[in-house]
């Protein structure tokens, strides 16, 4: 049941700035590592003050993040990056942090074109389409005049796409909260958990020979089916007893190999080929554990061989590292978010785990229940045809909004 003040918040929503704002984000070409990932926070801090947030907007001083042992990796280079933080109300903790990352992978399409309901583009879907709805949810609050028992806090991060640099820095700045919504799209469930995954980088040796007198050489391509042929078995083996979470997916811990590169001649038999591709890290699975299984199952593999045995595959871990995260089970952060889906008038979420890696395993280490819950597929993040529908933002704004009057009171 919908109280009349939490009405008076939903009556307060504003569709056409939430449309408005996604589309200015969008074209914001925020791909990590570029002086956009800058210019989009400080596009978020400026509408955050807009809104009369105390606003945290600072610089990252990435080298010290980067010697943190405890630093999750990442994949480009950054001569400059931003954290921003935005609360209402108060200096407490607060009741609950709304969280979105604001960079995107590559791409060349940033109009964010709107047809039929449905707005195209870089981002829109993965993940500003929950940006824009997030906030939104924070300025409906304040249009509403909502004075709350428990700060709201909006957490826009950089970074996420290659490691989660954004969120990391903002956890160790000391921003907390005693529950934390990321706005991840969703298709319409709630996902309390996510499994991991690392980038793996194969290096397997061979013998260079001319082409014509093959037999004298050893292929490092062929060496490499050996190693292929054991990471299959390897993933067979992850998958025989997914966590319930993740029960309904073919692949609960996907193992893929993305790049192979061998050979430097047509005539040459190649003495050296380098793959690189993504492992999953199951649900409660430790990074290194996860890690030990994939050498050893790759030591294993090298020792049967009689080239390998004794000219191993060298394994090194390049990128960001994505541990699993969890919501503690019974936290009441679920059935909180359940609860504002449906009486915001969307059908009751399905809840269900998702196979990828995001911030919500940094938020759950710092010991802050977190889920994921937010508009757009999946499928449809890092595509040619990335689009959100507009409904599902707005739908999705009016759930935070909500939930935010609930648990900050």
């Amino acid at each position: 049941m919908v109280s009349e003040v939490e009405r008076a918040v939903l009556d307060a929503i504003d569709d056409e700035r939430i449309v408005a704002e996604l589309q200015e984000l969008v074209r914001i070409p925020s791909v990590d590592g570029t002086a956009a990932e800058v210019e989009v926070q400080a596009w978020c801090a400026q509408r955050l003050q807009a809104l009369g947030l105390t606003v945290d907007h600072w610089r990252l001083d990435v080298p010290e993040l980067n010697a943190d042992p405890e630093f999750p990796g990442m994949e480009v280079e950054r001569p400059e990056a931003w954290g921003c933080v935005g609360v209402l109300g108060g200096d407490a903790t607060p009741g609950l942090i709304l969280n979105g990352h604001v960079d995107v992978v590559p791409g060349d399409a940033f109009d964010a074109v709107v047809e039929d309901g449905v707005m195209w583009g870089r981002g829109t879907c993965d993940m500003k389409g929950g940006v824009a709805a997030a906030l939104g949810a924070v300025a409906a609050v304040v249009a509403a005049g909502i004075r709350l028992r428990k700060p709201l806090a909006v957490h826009t991060v950089i970074g996420e796409e290659d490691g989660g640099l954004g969120a990391f820095a903002t956890l160790r700045r000391g921003h907390r909260g005693e529950a934390c919504v990321i706005a991840e799209p969703t298709a319409g469930s709630v996902i309390p958990a996510n499994s991991g995954s690392l980038t793996f980088r194969l290096e397997v040796p061979g013998l260079a020979t001319h082409g014509s007198t093959r037999s004298r050489g050893v292929s490092a391509i062929e060496k490499f089916t050996v190693v292929q042929t054991a990471l299959l078995e390897l993933e067979r083996e992850r998958n025989r007893d997914p966590h319930p979470l993740l029960a309904h997916l073919d692949l609960a811990n996907p193992l893929s190999v993305g790049t192979v590169n061998a050979g430097d001649w047509a005539s040459t038999v190649p003495d050296r080929l380098i793959a690189e591709g993504r492992y999953g890290v199951r649900l409660g699975e430790g990074v290194a554990d996860a890690r030990a299984a994939f050498e050893a199952a790759v030591a294993e593999a090298c020792e049967k061989d009689d080239w390998l045995r004794d000219h191993p595959v060298t394994v090194s871990w390049p990128g960001g590292e994505f541990a699993s995260g969890l919501l503690p089970e019974g936290d009441p952060l679920l059935a909180d978010t359940l609860q504002a889906v449906a009486d915001a008038g969307s059908a009751v979420p399905a809840v269900k785990g998702a196979p990828y890696g995001s911030d919500l395993r940094q938020y759950a280490a710092a010991g802050i229940p977190t889920l994921q819950y937010g508009p757009g597929d999946v499928r449809y993040a890092h595509a040619a045809d990335e689009h959100v529908v507009l409904a599902d933002v707005l739908d999705a704004a009016r759930a935070y909004a909500l939930l935010a009057v609930r648990r900050c009171g």
